[in-house]
């Protein structure tokens, strides 16, 4: 195989960018990039990607086409999901990147991206023989996967990422408590297949990964006065401290909350509202911690990529997490 490749996954709210360098049965992180785009803003809820949000998203994947050139890649993997897949002009707007950059965009669905979240947790280390949920919050939508280390058991996306939950419920700031009863009722009547799961497999660990979960792992590292190392790829938050986040996020606005320390600014607004579907989840299991793994699809496609290659899947950081 080739020894370098690049994924880019673009995603709602934020735009990745993956570099990486293959060595034997391992790969090496050469550059990473997160930017926010934002492509479902203002037009998610109406099934569109307004001209002002492409033309973010062309002046951010000009970045990373120059950055990738500049590695001399040519083994690159372009994935677009729920902003795109529900977007009208979605097919209109692929067209126009390949056009571009040439770049052979993947629209994926909530099933396929899924499957490729769960590989790229299993990369992290995250994973036991004990059944775990695994969420992935997005902007548009939200992936839950049931297994352990072994499998998937069961896996499904919901069209309820934090932007379509900020739209729809986070009207005034900090949010009332009359908007959060709002949201727990719309999960409750959106997410009943998940909770028919969770008392059929009954997991006992959370395991989050990236987006709000890096967000609430840099608040709570802040807290303990604890530094986040690069050569990890797992960190843990304790419920009781989470809860403790939460109820702080819930109570700020958003001046506020950005001076929270480690707090990313690209999270401030959907951060309070992926909160609350945490505490809506927890409610129906009791783990002691949050399992936060800094792999997501992105690292789910490094995996495959190797795994095409007949190679066992080891990233530099696997070795040191545990």
């Amino acid at each position: 195989m080739k020894n370098k490749a690049a994924v880019i996954d673009m995603g709602t709210n934020t735009f990745h960018l993956l570099l990486v360098e293959f060595y034997g049965n391992r790969f090496e992180t050469l550059y990473k990039e997160k930017i926010p785009v934002k492509i479902g803003e203002g037009g998610i809820s109406n099934r569109t990607i307004l001209p002002e949000a492409q033309k973010r998203a062309f002046h951010t994947l000009e970045h990373f086409n120059n950055l990738i050139r500049g590695e001399q890649i040519e083994n690159i993997a372009v994935f677009a999901t729920s902003a795109v897949r529900n977007a009208s002009n979605g097919l209109q707007f692929v067209a126009e990147v390949q056009e571009r950059f040439g770049f052979s965009v993947q629209i994926i669905d909530g099933d396929r991206e899924a499957e490729l979240i769960y590989k790229g947790i299993k990369l992290s280390g995250s994973l036991t023989d004990e059944c775990s949920l695994m969420m992935d919050i997005g902007g548009g939508s939200v992936e839950f996967i049931i297994g352990n280390e072994t499998g998937i058991f069961w896996k499904q996306s919901f069209e309820i990422g934090g932007q379509r939950l900020l739209d729809l419920f986070h009207y005034h700031d900090p949010i009332l408590p009359d908007e959060v009863q709002k949201l727990d009722a719309y999960l409750a009547d959106n997410l009943y297949s998940l909770l028919t799961m969770l008392n059929r497999y009954m997991p006992t660990r959370l395991v989050g990964a990236s987006g709000t979960f890096d967000t609430l792992t840099d608040i709570y590292l802040a807290r303990e006065n604890g530094v986040k190392s690069k050569n990890k790829s797992v960190f843990f938050i304790p419920v009781t401290e989470f809860h403790s986040i939460s109820a702080q996020l819930l109570s700020l606005n958003k001046a506020d909350r950005l001076q929270i320390k480690g707090m990313i600014p690209m999270r401030v607004d959907m951060i309070v509202v992926a909160s609350c579907l945490i505490t809506y989840i927890l409610r129906y299991m009791n783990p002691e911690k949050l399992h936060c793994s800094t792999y997501s699809l992105k690292e789910g496609a490094i995996a495959e990529l190797m795994q095409q290659s007949g190679l066992k899947a080891k990233s530099d950081f696997v070795q040191q997490c545990h």
